[in-house]
């Protein structure tokens, strides 16, 4: 097996190979480390984090599987750590630096982040960073859709040493603590990331030495050269060209119209850039920090053209994007951003419409496009609790076949519920239903998935913050398919009152309250009067759809008999 020549040295290809695996495992065992010291189910069953590793030119050597929204999203953070220090040459062994300024991590104040420089021989050779949301950081509520500054969404440390030389700094540890409703959650919670930076970093700084400085450096390279060739590759293969896509969020936490979003993907030969528009920042918290913009559109773009590879670095070259300053995906501090996650799904999703026509037949049609999230909070039993959960939704169907049973947004397709017996033993909450909801999915000659119906029942007096998107939107249909239902969801009061919300910070829920969501479902692809008669009954037998939907989308196949190949 021939070699590839990284600065006129020859590098072996296994030695490539064997690094990447290595660097990828040792992603994922800060992952385990985070997931089985840490104190809440956000992080060690909902999986709501990001670890990574970096070079000392912050360039991502990997990063472990949990939420794609978070892909790359650390690197801004990770070099704000340093300049706060005063540079490279400030840092020292054993220092570890908290952030929690959205403009930096990517996301709300609550997705704080742990940063640990790696040292080799008295130099640093990389960073190790870790991103895990916490259940309270000191926003004006656990949670919160109505925000008008960064100063009502939680503390702000922007890249502060939490460890210098390995000491704890007791002072800002006690300010930390001191801003939250929920001291004990964070202080485990800081601690599991603290060790699953440490796990990294001990891991990065043993590879180091395994290959030696200069050998790790060189196949590093090559590692990142062959991620380059790849998508470079796949986009020659493209044609060149302008693809657009337009859409809306509901609004923008505040009330009012909905904010419309058109995204440009622009190929040229082996480049790609989006174009992220020119919406104005917002005055509610949609606002998308520029780190989540730019991860939301290497995720996106990574999803059709990496082949199904760890990225790194190197598959990232040749994505470019343009999102001008002062606009909804390049805000300016203090704009609010806690739902920024909503513009990122909502691009992600728009980069996907665009590449549709340039990749025919892979792209699928729309989902619910919403992470549909609830979160609750209140005292029982004479302490403060909360949780959240977010919710399947149904996906689009594609040129291969019908939508998938419901899953977690693409954004967030890494991560994963806490159980039903997980919610009820820690919160006081029932869990009354989980089941499909009929007629949801969008005709086509594949139809699309089904979305979920979710009931709870508050067992006593709890505050709820809803974050549900796109209930004015219907998920789009695909090459001549139907679109979907869209999101929803009713708050049934124990007097009898009934309510529609979409996104609402602090309803009072008083013992008794039913919240019921019923989450999109995916939009069908293909002309529905090509779908096989066969396959319509099916449906109707296994109860996607009613027979009266049936008969109104396919009347073909209640007008012929069913060929036997249909059946």
């Amino acid at each position: 097996m021939s070699g590839h020549v990284v600065a006129g040295v020859e590098v072996d290809p296994i030695t490539v190979e064997v690094l990447r695996n290595e660097l990828n495992s040792a992603a994922e065992q800060m992952k385990i480390v985070l997931q089985r010291t840490s104190f809440s189910p956000v992080i060690y069953e909902n999986l709501d984090l990001a670890c990574a590793l970096y070079d000392r030119q912050v360039r991502l050597l990997a990063q472990a599987d949990a939420l794609p929204i978070f892909l790359g999203t650390m690197n801004a953070c990770v070099e704000a750590c340093v300049a706060a220090a005063g540079g490279v040459a400030r840092l020292e062994p054993g220092d570890i630096f908290f952030n929690s300024s959205p403009y930096d991590i990517g996301s709300h104040a609550q997705d704080a982040a742990v940063v640990m420089p790696v040292f080799a021989d008295g130099a640093v050779v990389g960073y190790a960073a870790i991103k895990a949301h916490h259940l309270d950081l000191g926003a004006k509520e656990p949670y919160v859709t109505d925000s008008v500054d960064l100063f009502q969404e939680g503390v702000i440390l922007p890249g502060v040493r939490l460890y210098r030389r390995g000491e704890l700094q007791e002072d800002l540890h006690r300010t930390i603590v001191a801003n939250t409703r929920m001291p004990a959650a964070l202080v485990g919670d800081l601690n599991a990331e603290v060790a699953a930076a440490r796990a990294g970093a001990a891991l990065l700084a043993g590879l180091v030495d395994k290959h030696g400085l200069a050998s790790f450096t060189r196949h590093v390279e090559r590692l990142f050269d062959h991620g380059e060739a790849l998508v470079r590759h796949f986009l020659r293969e493209l044609p060149d060209g302008r693809h657009a896509a337009s859409g809306c969020l509901d609004s923008d936490g505040l009330g009012g119209d909905p904010v419309s979003v058109r995204i440009t993907v622009e190929i040229d030969d082996d480049r790609l850039v989006v174009d992220f528009g020119t919406t104005p920042q917002q005055r509610g918290p949609v606002n998308c920090p520029l780190p989540l913009t730019l991860s939301a559109a290497r995720f996106a773009v990574m999803a059709v053209t990496a082949a199904g590879e760890r990225v790194n670095e190197g598959h990232l070259r040749a994505l470019g994007i343009r999102a001008p300053e002062g606009t909804l995906f390049h805000p300016v501090s203090p704009a609010p951003v806690f739902l920024c996650f909503l513009a990122g799904e909502l691009a992600i999703d728009l980069i996907h419409e665009a590449l549709a026509d340039a990749v025919p037949g892979a792209i699928p049609a729309g989902s619910g496009g919403d992470l549909c999230a609830l979160a609750f909070w209140g005292e029982h039993d004479g302490e403060f609790w909360t949780g959240s959960v977010d919710h399947l939704t149904g996906q689009g169907a594609g040129a291969a076949g019908d939508g998938t049973a419901p899953l977690i947004h693409i954004s967030c397709s890494g991560g994963r519920n806490a159980s039903s017996e997980v919610l009820e033993a820690r919160h006081p909450l029932r869990v009354e239903a989980t089941e499909l909801v009929t007629d949801s999915g969008g005709a086509g000659r594949s139809r699309g998935g089904p979305g979920v119906r979710a009931r709870y029942r508050v067992l006593s007096d709890t505050r709820m913050t809803a974050i549900v998107e796109r209930t004015r939107t219907p998920p789009r249909g695909g090459a001549g398919g139907s679109p979907g239902l869209p999101n929803a969801m009713e708050v049934r009061f124990p007097d009898g009152r009934r309510e529609q919300h979409g996104k609402v910070t602090d309803l009072a829920l008083p013992a008794g309250t039913v919240v019921e969501l019923c989450s999109g479902g995916g939009g069908g692809y293909g002309p529905p009067a090509e779908r096989p008669s066969g396959a319509v009954h099916t449906d109707v037998a296994q109860g996607y759809i009613t027979e009266a939907r049936a008969r109104a989308d396919y009347p073909h196949a209640f007008t012929r008999p069913i060929d036997r190949e249909e059946s």
